[in-house]
């Protein structure tokens, strides 16, 4: 007759923990596999303008040390 309060109403720990769970899947931010990551940007800069020849290596080098030394 009282089957369903045997255990003093622990299902309900049981929904608690299925919400939890699907909260925490769903709506907490993580990184995934495959997902693109933030770039420096300044230092991708840097690389292209040394790739194309419009600065030599030691102008290089002094503004990726500078950059480097300077990041947040």
């Amino acid at each position: 007759m009282m089957d369903d309060w045997y255990f003093g109403g622990m299902h309900w720990i049981w929904w608690g923990l299925w919400i939890i769970l699907i909260f925490w899947i769903f709506l907490i931010p993580y990184p995934t596999p495959g997902q693109k990551r933030k770039r420096d940007t300044a230092m991708e800069a840097l690389r292209e303008r040394y790739a194309r020849g419009e600065i030599d290596e030691e102008e290089f080098e002094k503004r990726k040390t500078f950059l480097l030394k300077n990041k947040k």
